[in-house]
């Protein structure tokens, strides 16, 4: 079963390992396959073309000047059936010495009917052999030759004598009528032709090897550029989708965070609202309550009360007011922020932690890097809010131990953060009412900023970060 699974995924494999080659791989592979396939038929054919035709031309020539030396010897074979002696004689004399004794190794005459009247083998004279294709073609009116191809029976003496032979068969026709009264067969000893032969094979292979590689190349090249291309183009593309994906993601987060931001945007003014209530109901208005009630004390509502205790009464009034008023100035001053559209980051710095160190009479470390950075609206009261609280927070519950302010920058990011030496506390155990740092994680990462918080017994560090491009378009 594994197997025939096998068997049944090989194909996918090799269809999927297929399409992951590049387009010129494919084409290198593809097209040189079908390029050698084109050369071996085209070669094929022009060689066999090339061979036919100097076969022909070679052959022609061959049977021209052995019919002008053959033909004054023949009696008038229309009427002859039989060669006589003396035209046997004469023939085998011709024959067998001069020029064409060391060109031509055998020679024959043939009847119509199958008939050897001569032939240098004197074996073979008178004999009868069936017409073969080429004595048919020669008899009617065609020459033929082949190059090394003795097929017919009578030619044994001829292939065994591992020599080159061009065998031809020229029809012999009669002079006033053209009509083919016989036809002579004669094998000439071809080393020439052989070597012609060859060198034209050569040549034609060579020609069309070049061309086809040549061709090939210039299609490679063409192909290899092209595909250079295309896979620089999708490399760009995948890039760009990679890049289009990354700022998908990050608006994803970026939604993310704004939703919950807005949704917690209306719980968190309620909630200021409820502080601020809490804070005038337990401060201001407690000492408004007491004044109030200190002016229908005994000592002022009877006249007859001394003037030394009327004179306390209303110092404890004024003073009971006046702590209301600062209170109220306190908690005003919490609320509204300085001016700061003009101010840069140092500037912005200084101010909170002026505020802080009069409110609270402390004393805050500041170090800043120098940076000129822009700041927009929103970030500038991002930032200023972000150490308003964190230095509040630092002490209301770290008892404003070794506060300080840091501020750096790395050319992307502007950091600043807020520590203390107090004793910090579990961050895990922060409810989800908590309205400070909850407060301060929300209003940072409303802006695209991150917000970081780290405490241990040794103390506690709250951390924010704006990018750049965050802080000149928020």
């Amino acid at each position: 079963m594994q197997t025939n699974l096998k068997l049944l995924l090989l194909p996918v494999r090799l269809i999927a390992g297929w399409n992951s080659q590049s387009l010129a791989r494919q084409f290198l592979l593809i097209g040189g396959l079908v390029a050698a396939c084109a050369m071996l038929v085209v070669g094929a054919v022009v060689t066999s073309l090339i061979e036919d035709a100097v076969t022909r031309n070679s052959a022609a020539s061959t049977a021209l000047y052995v019919d002008s030396v053959i033909a004054p010897l023949l009696p008038d074979m229309q009427t002859t059936r039989m060669l006589d002696d003396t035209v046997t004689r004469a023939l085998d004399e011709t024959l067998g010495e001069g020029a064409l004794g060391s060109r031509l190794m055998s020679f024959r005459l043939w009847r119509s009917d199958g008939t050897v009247l001569y032939s240098n083998d004197k074996n073979l004279m008178g004999k009868q052999f069936p017409l073969s294709d080429d004595l048919k073609m020669a008899f009617s009116g065609t020459m033929t030759a082949q190059f090394n191809q003795l097929d017919s029976t009578e030619s044994l003496a001829e292939r065994d004598s591992g020599k080159p032979l061009l065998e031809i068969y020229n029809p012999v026709l009669q002079p006033w009528s053209g009509k083919v009264v016989a036809v002579s067969e004669f094998h000439e000893v071809a080393y020439d032709f052989q070597r012609s032969l060859n060198q034209a094979r050569f040549r034609s292979w060579l020609a069309v090897g070049v061309f086809t590689l040549a061709f090939f190349l210039i299609l490679s090249m063409i192909v290899l550029r092209g595909s250079r291309t295309i896979e620089s183009q999708r490399g760009a593309l995948r890039a760009r989708i990679g890049e289009l994906s990354a700022l998908l993601q990050q608006n994803e987060v970026l939604r993310t965070r704004v939703e919950r931001a807005s949704q917690r945007a209306a719980a968190l003014n309620e909630s200021y609202l409820r502080r601020i209530g809490a804070d005038l109901h337990d401060g201001p208005a407690q000492l408004v309550a007491y004044a109030s009630l200190r002016l229908d004390s005994e000592a002022l509502a009877n006249p007859a009360a001394p003037a030394r205790e009327r004179e306390l009464s209303l110092a404890a009034i004024k003073s009971s007011l006046d702590d209301a008023m600062a209170e109220i100035r306190s908690i005003c001053s919490g609320l509204v922020l300085p001016q700061i559209e003009a101010a840069n980051l140092s500037e912005l710095l200084q101010r909170a932690i002026r505020a802080h160190e009069q409110r609270t009479g402390t004393v805050v470390g500041l170090s800043f890097s120098d940076t000129a950075q822009e700041l927009s609206t929103s970030a500038k009261i991002c930032i200023y809010r972000f150490v308003q609280e964190a230095l509040n927070n630092g002490y209301r519950h770290g008892d404003g131990a070794a506060q300080r302010v840091d501020q750096g920058a790395d050319g992307k990011h502007v950091t600043i953060a807020v520590s203390d030496d107090g004793p910090g506390f579990d961050p895990a155990r922060i409810p989800e009412s908590s309205l400070g740092l909850v407060g301060l994680r929300e209003r940072v990462e409303s802006v695209g900023g991150t917000f970081e918080l780290s405490s241990s017994k040794d103390g506690t560090i709250v951390r924010m970060s704006l990018s750049a491009m965050e802080m000149e378009q928020t």
